[in-house]
């Protein structure tokens, strides 16, 4: 059997831990049990990450992942920038409600994180690429539509990411009708009068 080169069996891997973690909760996932979800040695696991701190940033940065795509295609220009950010949230708030175990997980490596000496730093790095996907949303956003920022970037990003998390959890505890269509209007409009609103019926 041929051999997968090393980046393809990281991403084997850091989804299989994503389900065993999903599942068991990240105290109680192994690798020895991440292997076995992959259907991999335990050798191969060693060969693919030097530590489990590298695993958990991958596990991090692949669950990002897998919402962002879905949030780009949805902000695609639309009549209005309210309208268009409201898309982005919507199809966000849809991958929570469709994919709970995989959100829930990302506050269970917070905590993980923050209590485990030596992992710190994993905390942190989690919420900077929070920032950092907002970052590259709101990038994405202004080359699209013809506008000024009315506050820098990076305090965008960051008050994006705080926002979001907050309303993650909100809908995790509460249900996707938490969800509502009054919430994402109200959402919408605050985001869309930070970023700088065109007139009305404007591209």
């Amino acid at each position: 059997m041929a051999r997968r080169p090393s980046a393809e069996r990281r991403r084997q891997l850091t989804e299989a831990a994503i389900r065993a973690m999903t599942r068991d909760g990240v105290a109680r996932t192994t690798t020895r049990s991440i292997a076995a979800e992959a259907g991999v040695s335990l050798s191969v696991f060693h060969y693919c990450f030097d530590s489990k701190q590298a695993l958990l940033e991958s596990v991090i940065t692949t669950i990002t992942g897998h919402y962002v795509g879905v949030v780009k295609e949805a902000i695609q220009p639309k009549a209005t920038l309210r309208e268009t950010v409201r898309a982005g949230f919507r199809a966000y708030w849809d991958h929570v409600a469709a994919h709970p175990g995989e959100h829930m997980l990302t506050y269970e490596l917070t905590q993980y994180a923050l209590r485990q000496p030596g992992f710190e730093h994993l905390a942190r790095r989690q919420y900077e690429l929070y920032a950092d996907t907002y970052t590259e949303l709101i990038e994405h956003l202004c080359r699209d539509r013809d506008f000024a920022l009315r506050i820098p970037v990076p305090a965008l990003a960051r008050y994006l990411a705080a926002m979001t998390d907050g309303l993650t959890l909100h809908l995790l505890v509460l249900g996707p009708e938490a969800a509502s269509a009054d919430l994402l209007d109200s959402i919408s409009e605050h985001v869309a009068g930070l970023v700088g609103d065109p007139p009305e019926g404007a591209a």
